[in-house]
């Protein structure tokens, strides 16, 4: 059985703003909800949505004082870094396009961020942002949501630890229905902005489910890819964006992979899945049954691992949140970045020997990955699938 969890002493609550996630948002409140899920954490301003009506309607319903309500994220940044009580942090939940500059001004404030992905369109905007936050000794995390279940940590453990041997191959697919039909024309927002290349950058596809792909490998296994080699598909009519992509995988260690995403994939929700061949034994972890991991060792009966009711490794075991049986999912992930960031910069406003590398939590080099991934994937498909070194 799992055993405690351990208890953080620090009894500080940091306060947060947030620039996006007005009313009609969907990611926007699901950020709030998994901040506040520990009570480390307490939302006072924000600067909602271009529409300043929307903010002041937005933030009245969250109880916050109008006085921290912005009409930009510039005047938010500014004003905020004035304050004695100002934002430890800022929580970027707009479409891509704006990540860039948003996360940039408040760092040149002095400001803590927390950015949804992908980090920015640009390899070299991603590489000033790090630079920037190195230099003005601020924490960066990119809400990777997948990398906050306890099974995908247990499952990088026992990689790290050599429970199944070194790797040999990587299969992970991201399928998806929701854009099998045209459905941007169709009034959802959600689908005009991801397909709007002005919006959402040179990819849909892969830059929105096929960068989870790429993180979730890459936190589980620990390799870097050396090069890829990708197809992507424009399916639907009069779209410019990709929404089916299948791209080959070489890693540093002389593994191969093959991921495949999709928005196109009829019959699919939701369905990323994760599976690791290595010289020991295999592992698989899947995203829509996410409490379990399949483990098979050379020689063995199949396993499958329990959250909640087996033995698991700390790191796993320190983000489990309810008993067995009890089903933990997307928002629980979504509330162990928040939690493993907040403890991370509670750690160092008290610890002048804080190290960020001992935080369990996805950092802006783990954003640069990302954009790195999806450009290099862009760059292949467009000059006739060849391959590209990251």
């Amino acid at each position: 059985m799992i055993k405690g969890k351990e208890i953080n002493t620090i009894s500080e609550v940091l306060r947060y703003g947030m620039v996006g996630g007005g009313t009609g948002s969907f990611i926007g409140d699901v950020h709030r909800k998994a901040a506040n899920f520990d009570g480390k954490i307490k939302l006072v301003a924000g600067s909602f949505s271009r529409n300043y009506d929307n903010t002041l309607s937005t933030g009245k319903k969250l109880g916050l004082e109008t006085e921290r309500l912005y009409k930009n994220f510039e005047e938010m940044a500014e004003k905020e870094a004035a304050r004695k009580d100002k934002i430890d942090f800022v929580s970027i939940v707009t479409p891509n396009y704006a990540h860039y500059n948003i996360a940039k001004t408040f760092l040149e404030n002095g400001i803590n961020v927390v950015c949804d992905k992908p980090l920015c369109f640009k390899v070299e905007e991603a590489e000033e942002l790090a630079d920037l936050a190195k230099e003005k000794e601020l924490l960066f995390c990119v809400t990777y949501v997948y990398t906050g279940y306890p099974m995908v940590k247990q499952a990088r453990e026992m990689i790290r630890q050599g429970d199944i041997g070194e790797i040999l191959m990587v299969m992970a697919e991201y399928p998806q229905e929701w854009l099998a039909t045209t459905v941007e024309n169709e009034g959802n927002n959600q689908a005009a902005w991801r397909t709007n290349p002005k919006m959402a950058g040179s990819s849909n596809c892969v830059g929105d489910i096929g960068s989870h792909v790429e993180n979730t490998v890459s936190y589980i296994t620990g390799l870097k890819i050396k090069s890829l080699c990708a197809k992507l598909d424009i399916i639907g009519e009069n779209r410019i964006l990709d929404t089916n992509a299948g791209i080959m995988i070489k890693y540093d260690n002389g593994a191969s992979g093959f991921y495949w995403c999709s928005q196109i994939a009829i019959g699919h929700d939701n369905d990323l899945k994760i599976r690791i061949y290595a010289t020991k034994g295999s592992i698989e972890w899947q995203q829509e049954d996410p409490n379990y991991l399949k483990v098979t060792y050379l020689g063995k009966p199949k396993e499958q691992l329990s959250r909640g009711r087996d033995e698991i490794y700390p790191l796993a075991a320190n983000n489990v949140r309810i008993p067995g049986g009890h089903v933990e999912g997307y928002y629980e992930a979504f509330a162990n970045i928040y939690k493993n960031f907040a403890d991370a910069l509670l750690s160092k406003k008290s610890d002048c020997n804080f190290k960020k590398e001992n935080y369990d939590y996805p950092t802006v080099y783990d954003g640069i990955n990302g954009v790195k991934f999806i450009n290099s994937a862009v760059e292949s498909s467009k000059n006739g699938s060849i391959w590209v070194d990251l």
